[in-house]
């Protein structure tokens, strides 16, 4: 079901859902955040709608995880500006409501029901492959949203979706497009190349050299910052040792596992939407003469392909899938819940309209036996006690670690080891010192300059640390002698790979004059090479193709220096474009190519031109 609607809607509606479940809103200014420096702001109105300090606070929660998401453990967070986090958090949010009244403008709707079959067919929302209601209330609070709220915020993603698509699917090209692009991607070029390595042997860096770049350059030569933690680790799989779990208690867990099975219906419905132009009264009168054809023996899937107007189970014969109690509108579901299997229900009244349901199928629960589930059961007992023990031993070792000036006593009450680690600096280390929270803790004024513990830091979801600084190594002036070498390796590469790009540009020069020849066992044939040759250095590539085209039997010169430091002559001898023509195939792929491209440009346009006309306040 959740594929027909992928595939109806180009994939949109998949990346949408993918998005919301990685929390991956879709804003703006993240290259900003880190670096650059603007004035924040709390809230706006776009063409008279408010965007409320609950939204942007949201948002600019969202945005921050979705940053140390991308950016990984590795990346301070401090170096997040906050009030350019807001101010690319806010941008955001007026991009999206522009969108949503374009949307709006444009006329896109999607139904309620459409939504339904979204949620109740998104995977993470499901158990054993069925929808569970209790997974989805989790996975939503997670998101920081109600089950009201989550809907609205999806039907909107929705909506957007609907307009970024009809946008970019209307780009068009023409076939003098096509041709000329295959011409430029299909072309090829003659060419050969000559490479002037590096020499370093050809070059002499003296003392007195080494020693007057140590001189001008002293700030670049200083030991790193480094501090060596003392620290205590609490882990949460140590406490099971510590706890049983009585025939009683499994026997009470495993009445209250059955008691929570319930059963799964699959419904099919024919929804005549209630709404715009269609009053509650004509939308009920046509129901009524869809029940009368039922009524008269014509096949209910063939009727909901028909007339029904929930476009995600329409073309499906009006089949939901399976699903429990708790997803439907409450009218639906409880009429569905009081048909027989294969049964048709009377007109049904809803918040989206009138329904004509059938129970197509009733799933059963299975019921397991105690021996069966006693092994999980009683890992779900001791999961949870020991959860409740880490909570509190968390609890215990944060307060003790608050009120001691070391690390002895808390781990004495907690019967755990003080451990030290290697010396880190602030790009971190192995092990503990590879840990964003920890390198943040060691290096903030609380741990290393006040000499406090650091509060408990989360390494895993079972393993938590609490670290003190035992000792700090501050930065220190690095020798001549301890340098030397280093510098001299540096100033050797640059100058000889120097020595090769002059070479290279005055041969470059003597070949463009005629007063050097272009052939011999020093230069390198390739004939026919495309845009994406193999065992051609990219830079070269990139280069020779943006080499005008030689004119009559002249060749065209150019260089270019590699990252190993050598310089590669270009001589570009010929170049073909393809004589045969296009196949269907590769015709249908250039203009869906272009066309994406061109489609992915007015959206970009259409944007724009929503903000330009757009009354934008900033508060």
């Amino acid at each position: 079901m959740l594929q027909n609607i992928r595939d109806n809607s180009q994939g949109w509606i998949a990346k949408t859902i993918i998005g919301l479940i990685v929390v991956l809103m879709a804003l703006t200014g993240v290259d900003a955040i880190i670096t650059g420096a603007s004035n924040s702001q709390n809230a706006a109105e776009v063409n008279g709608q408010a965007i409320s300090q609950n939204e942007l606070n949201q948002a600019v929660e969202m945005q921050r995880r979705q940053l140390l998401q991308q950016l990984g453990q590795e990346f301070d967070p401090s170096l997040l500006d906050e009030n350019l986090l807001r101010e690319a958090s806010l941008k955001g949010l007026i991009e999206r409501s522009l969108l949503l009244q374009g949307a709006a403008d444009a006329k896109f709707a999607f139904s309620q029901p459409a939504l339904d079959q979204v949620i109740v067919q998104t995977p993470e929302f499901q158990v054993d492959g069925r929808f569970n209601a209790e997974r989805f209330d989790q996975v939503i609070r997670q998101l920081g949203y109600t089950r009201m709220q989550f809907r609205q915020m999806l039907e909107q993603e929705m909506l957007i979706g609907q307009l970024r698509a009809g946008l970019s699917g209307s780009g068009f090209v023409t076939d003098e497009e096509v041709s000329a692009f295959a011409r430029l991607e299909k072309q090829t070029r003659d060419f050969a190349t000559r490479t002037i390595k590096v020499d370093a042997g050809s070059v002499q860096v003296s003392d007195d050299d080494v020693k007057a770049y140590y001189d001008a350059q002293q700030s670049q030569f200083m030991s790193p910052e480094q501090v060596v933690l003392e620290y205590v680790e609490l882990k949460k799989d140590a406490f099971f040792s510590e706890i049983s779990v009585s025939d009683e208690e499994l026997k009470a867990a495993y009445e209250s596992e059955i008691a929570n099975l319930a059963e799964q219906r699959q419904a099919a419905h024919i929804l005549i939407e209630v709404g715009g132009d269609v009053s509650d009264e004509q939308a009920k009168a046509k129901i009524d003469d869809v029940q009368k054809r039922l009524q008269q023996g014509e096949d209910f899937a063939a009727l909901a392909k028909e007339f029904s107007q929930d476009p995600g189970s329409a073309n499906e014969g009006g089949d939901l899938g399976y699903a429990g109690k708790g997803v439907y509108d409450p009218a639906f579901e409880d009429a569905l819940y009081a048909l027989n299997k294969d049964e048709v229900s009377a007109p049904v009244r809803s918040e989206f309209g009138w329904h004509l349901i059938k129970l197509l199928g009733v799933q059963a629960p299975e019921v397991p036996t105690l021996a069966s589930m006693k092994d999980k059961l009683e890992a779900d007992l001791k999961a949870q006690r020991v959860e409740q023990r880490f909570v509190e031993a968390t609890k215990q070792l944060e307060d003790a670690a608050f009120e001691s000036s070391d690390l002895v006593q808390p781990a004495q009450e907690l019967g755990l080891k003080v451990q030290t680690s290697e010396p880190f600096g602030r790009q971190g280390g192995q092990g503990l010192a590879s840990n964003r929270q920890v390198l943040q803790a060691a290096f903030s004024q609380e741990v290393l300059e006040d000499g406090s513990n650091s509060g408990a830091i989360e390494l895993d979801p079972s393993t938590l640390v609490v670290v003190r600084v035992k000792e700090h190594r501050k930065p220190q002036q690095l020798t001549l002698e301890q340098v030397s070498d280093s510098i001299r390796g540096q100033l050797t590469q640059t100058r000889a790979s120097e020595a090769a790009k002059a070479a290279g540009e005055a041969l470059v020069a003597e070949l463009r004059d005629g007063k050097a020849q272009a052939e011999g066992g020093d230069w390198q044939v390739v004939e026919a090479a495309t845009r994406n040759q193999e065992g051609v250095d990219p830079a070269v590539l990139q280069a020779l193709f943006r080499m005008p085209k030689p004119t009559g039997d002249a060749s065209e010169f150019t260089g270019v220096t590699l990252g190993n430091g050598d310089f590669v002559v270009v001589r570009l001898k010929g170049v073909s474009e393809p004589e045969q023509a296009l196949s269907d195939e590769e015709k249908a792929m250039y203009r869906r190519f272009l066309a994406s491209r061109s489609g992915q440009q007015d959206f970009a346009a259409f944007r724009k031109q929503l903000e330009s006309k757009a009354d934008i306040e900033r508060f």
